[in-house]
Order: C-alpha cells, then sequence, then structure tokens
C-alpha cells in the first residue's frame, strides 16, 4: 500500500520538493505544470522522468531536492480537519500496541486521517481497519487523506478499510478484533464497547491530550475488570546538531502530544489478580 516507492517520477505523483533552507512544498506532477514560488518557476517537466533523489533548480536558481513522500511528511502536509495524531505517536501505537500484518484493526475518531495512514500501512494487504467518525465533514476529509496517500481517490474504494460515520459504542458491529484505538475526547465511554470487540489477548489503545483525561481513561479500564493492568506513558523527540565536534541539542524540541494508555483483553470471565502496592516509607518490593 501506498505511493508508488520506486521507479522515476511520474505525472499524478506527489512530490515534495525542499529548498537550502529546509522548506518544503507538496506538488502533485502534471505533464504541463508549473510550481511557482518567490525564488522562481520550476516545469513540472523537468522532475517527470527523473529518478527520486533529483536536484531541480528554479528560474531564479535555487536548487531544490526532490522525493516522493514519507509517510510522516505526506500527514504533517496533508489537509486537516481535526488535529492529526503526530509521527512520533502514531508510531508508538503501532509498536507499542503491536499492531502486526493481517491485523483487524478497529479505529474511533478517524479525525483528519493520519493514524489510518498508519495503520493501514501496518495492517498490510491481509489486515482490516474499520474507522469510526462521528462527524461527517471530518470524515470527508480523511477518506481524502486516505485515498490520495495509497494512490485510490480515483480508482474505487481501499481494500482493507471501512470508514463509518457514527459513534462507536452505537454503530460497532466487529467481534473479535486484534486491536482497538480510541482517539477522543472521552475514550473511557468506550471501553465497554472496545471490551465485546477485542478477542482475548487483544489490545486497547487511547491517546488522550491532558492528565486529567489520562487519569479517567485508566481508572475506567481498571474498574471495567476486564483488562490487564494499564500501562500509561508520553515520548518526547529532541533532535541534536551535529556538524564536526560541534555536538549539542537542538533548542526546540517536539515535546508533549498526547498521553498513551494500553491494557490487554482478558479471558472471558477471568478478572487480573488484585494490584500489590508498595507500602508507604518502603522501596522493597512485596
Amino acid at each position: 500500500m501506498g505511493f508508488r516507492r520506486h521507479g522515476p517520477f511520474r505525472a499524478g505523483d506527489q512530490v515534495q520538493l525542499t529548498d537550502p533552507k529546509n522548506k518544503r512544498h507538496t506538488i502533485t506532477l502534471k505533464e504541463d505544470g508549473v510550481f511557482h514560488t518567490h525564488k522562481g518557476a520550476i516545469p513540472h517537466s523537468d522532475l517527470i522522468g527523473q529518478p527520486e533523489g533529483s536536484v531541480v533548480r528554479s528560474s531564479g536558481g535555487t536548487q531544490y531536492l526532490a522525493f516522493r513522500h514519507l509517510l510522516q511528511d505526506y500527514v504533517l502536509a496533508m489537509p486537516r480537519g481535526a488535529a492529526v495524531i503526530y509521527p512520533k505517536d502514531a508510531s508508538q501505537i503501532v509498536g507499542m500496541a503491536d499492531v502486526f500484518p493481517g491485523a483487524r484493526v478497529i479505529e474511533a475518531g478517524v479525525g483528519s486521517g493520519a493514524l489510518t495512514c498508519f495503520l493501514l500501512r501496518a495492517v498490510g494487504s491481509e489486515g482490516h481497519v474499520t474507522s469510526y467518525e462521528r462527524r461527517q465533514d471530518f470524515a470527508d476529509i480523511a477518506r481524502g487523506n486516505v485515498e490520495r496517500f495509497f494512490g485510490t481517490e480515483k480508482g474505487g474504494p481501499l481494500d482493507g478499510w471501512r470508514l463509518v460515520v457514527g459513534d462507536l459504542t452505537s454503530s460497532i458491529d466487529e467481534i473479535d478484533v486484534d486491536r482497538v484505538i480510541l482517539d477522543m475526547l472521552a475514550p473511557w465511554e468506550c471501553v465497554d464497547a472496545a471490551a465485546k470487540a477485542l478477542t482475548p489477548g487483544g489490545v486497547i489503545c487511547c491517546y488522550v491530550a491532558t492528565t486529567t483525561q489520562m487519569s479517567k481513561t485508566v481508572e475506567a479500564i481498571r474498574d471495567h475488570g476486564s483488562f490487564t493492568e494499564p500501562h500509561a506513558w508520553e515520548t518526547l523527540v529532541r533532535d541534536w546538531h551535529v556538524e564536526g565536534l560541534a555536538v549539542r541539542p537542538d533548542h526546540r524540541m517536539i515535546g508533549h502530544t498526547g498521553f498513551l494508555v494500553t491494557a490487554r483483553r482478558m479471558a472471558d470471565g477471568v478478572t487480573p489478580p488484585p494490584r500489590r502496592r508498595r507500602p508507604k516509607g518502603t522501596t522493597e518490593e512485596i
């Protein structure tokens, strides 16, 4: 799935152009197209037929690197209805929730479709993703973004993906799914629906923005009685400047974007053992 990842550029490809200041522009190649910028124009014909990693020069003399999008580049540049899940968090969801090739995944809160693209890539051609979105306008934007990335907007529906406009708790009809991903304001309201849909051993993963949401989500999963002890965390990303012996962290970093909470579905009729806490005033394991 995804953009054609090899071969020379051709009409219809989306291409990312990067200037010497690392400013990026996305264009869709057309036979008679021209990319205009204050640094000059670049005819699309200068790119069509060239391999990825080529350098093109504008009429003003500025050089641009030309590549097809990486998925992380695409989701940051695509049109948005709702806020997108950043690549660092989408990668954590795919990795820490163990979204595997062939998995059956439910996603609730499709937003602009960023996470959907990551999930579809992860489950592959043998898997399936069902996305639930309450708002029709968000669903329309997400459908366009996902189908544009996978190159199906002119060729019919995308295999392995179903987009449902409706509330998860009232619209869900799947059972024995492997993963449930909740990206919404109140995921604790959907814990019971997720438990009914998940196969034993399946994973629930919730993405929330605030500590209050995180606390309510953890407690709801804990109180439900069908899941293992929830695990909550966040990730921070800091780039580094490396030039010879001048090695230092960048002044800016991708800090807090959201919290993730995961837990695993217990077998039917089985409850997790009671948690054992450390008594106050000691660090010894009990």
